[in-house]
């Protein structure tokens, strides 16, 4: 009995291999053509892309870009070799300055920050203006600059504030709408064509204009007034200095005149001190007992600068010793 059964169970082993080495057979017949038409199938889908009517596709290879395609479907090499990057070249783009449109054109925010702006008479004046542009260039728009969208909008608030602040605030609201969009367009396109951005201006408008409100002129006036505060007091010193300058300089080389005749009084003291030096030294080699007593008789009289002496002679008459004559006399004499 054991030795049948154990018959049957190695019987039904060998034939449960065989079956299963056929099933296998087969399902490797299927799964390699399966497994090649995935592959097929997404070799397809990462090679085809499709371009929209109203833009073009910039398409590079290993990073550089190698050419630009219109609308239509392409092929491009797959996984990662080629990359397609689209850029919307025929539709008309916005950029709003000094507001904001919400879901519906009556849904607007103003922004303050972009509106407020100052007049070429000196008054502040709310401003809304919309800039229209179109991609020229895909290739330069997506290289050239890493955000020429934002570019324009600075270029554009720049050439605005410029444009508003040469003209009157009655021309801003009435009759100068025209003329001040055509400079801002043609000023923002020129400054275009330099940056080389890939946008090309289409038009600009000034939506809306309106004077501010009565509390931000109240705020202007006091802003102008300490400017006009600032400037008077600077004329004043200005013209205080200008006045007193010249007095300060007349009297600057009035003391310096004063110095110099005084240094030269010195100088001539000085030598005339010498002078006289030089001569009591020159009576004293001649009469040195003379001289000492004619040096006596001078301390003498400059300790009693009044003093009259005289002598009596041995012949009867008189002889004066005080005051007597000064070496200056002799000096000046010889």
């Amino acid at each position: 009995m054991n030795t049948n059964n154990s018959e049957w169970w190695k019987n039904a082993g060998e034939e449960t291999v065989k079956k299963g080495g056929k099933f296998a057979k087969n399902l490797n017949k299927f799964l390699l053509p399966l497994i090649l038409a995935v592959l097929l199938i997404a070799l397809v889908l990462t090679s085809l892309y499709t371009v929209g009517d109203k833009g073009q596709a910039v398409v590079t290879t290993f990073g550089k870009v190698t050419s630009v395609v219109d609308p239509g479907i392409h092929i491009k090499i797959p996984f990662g070799v080629q990359q397609a990057t689209y850029v919307n070249v025929n539709e008309l783009q916005k950029i709003e300055i000094g507001f904001r449109t919400g879901h519906t054109n009556d849904d607007t925010e103003t922004i303050d920050s972009e509106s407020k702006m100052i007049s070429g008479d000196y008054n502040i004046v709310n401003c809304d203006f919309f800039v229209e542009y179109k991609i020229s260039d895909p290739v330069k728009y997506l290289y050239n600059s890493a955000d020429p969208r934002e570019i324009l909008k600075s270029l554009a608030q720049s050439h605005i504030r410029n444009v508003i602040s040469s003209y009157d605030v009655d021309s801003i609201l009435t009759t100068g709408k025209g003329e001040i969009q055509a400079k801002i367009k043609e000023a923002i396109q020129e400054e275009l064509t330099a940056y080389d951005l890939g946008l090309v201006l289409t038009d600009i408008k000034l939506q809306d204009s309106e004077p501010p409100t009565l509390e931000v002129q109240e705020a202007f006036k006091e802003v102008e007034t300490a400017k006009q505060d600032k400037d008077t007091a600077i004329n004043v010193a200005r013209a205080y200095e200008n006045s007193e300058l010249p007095l300060a300089q007349a009297e600057a080389d009035k003391l310096i005149q004063n110095a110099e005749y005084l240094k030269q009084d010195r100088i001539n003291e000085a030598n005339m001190q010498v002078a006289m030096s030089n001569a009591m030294y020159e009576q004293y080699k001649l009469n040195p007992e003379i001289t000492r007593k004619r040096m006596f008789y001078e301390a003498i009289e400059q300790v009693m600068p009044n003093a009259k002496v005289y002598i009596d002679t041995s012949d009867g008459s008189t002889q004066k010793l005080l005051p007597i004559d000064s070496f200056n006399t002799e000096v000046t004499g010889k």
